[in-house]
């Protein structure tokens, strides 16, 4: 529940693949643990004395792996792939199959990288229009992967041929 909530019990069911009846008995037990929250209109819970307001919204540009956490635990999933981006980077509904480009919090895209020798190519698929600055935190984020790759990177904006891992 830290790392994934705020969460509802049919959440924590999913993410241990438990019976969602069993998950809303345990909420009801640890009903001193946990605390209430209201997130867009749905009622979810967080362990007790963890509801510190976050300093601000998610901000910047970030190239997230396959299966990251902070996508494969989302939940409402609407929330983080909304629109274009749950249709173009979830499959059946799981996240993880597919890169993110993540704006401001929010799945704005998709990417992939092919390394070859000393040099590494990123393609991003953006499925929205990218301000100037985003831009150049895409740049950013580029650059650090061919950093922790130890390889020149090369940046294409446009379509990601590929299909998601399966």
């Amino acid at each position: 529940m830290y790392a994934y909530g705020p969460a509802t019990p049919q959440q924590f069911a999913q993410w241990l693949s438990a019976p969602r009846r069993w998950a809303t008995e345990l909420f009801a037990s640890l009903a001193g643990d946990l605390h209430q929250v209201d997130i867009a209109g749905t009622v979810a819970w967080v362990p007790a004395g963890d509801i510190a307001p976050q300093p601000g919204p998610p901000q910047g540009v970030r190239l997230l792996p396959y299966f990251d956490a902070y996508t494969v635990g989302c939940h409402p999933r609407e929330q983080l792939f909304p629109g274009p981006a749950g249709q173009r980077a979830l499959s059946a509904g799981q996240a993880g199959n597919f890169p993110v480009l993540l704006v401001d919090g929010t799945v704005a895209g998709i990417w992939h990288h092919r390394r070859t020798g000393h040099t590494v190519d990123l393609t991003v698929e953006p499925l929205t229009t990218l301000t100037t600055a985003a831009c150049r935190e895409l740049d950013d984020q580029v650059e650090r992967i061919g950093q922790i790759l130890e390889a020149e990177p090369r940046l294409t904006i446009g379509p990601v041929a590929l299909r998601g891992h399966a």
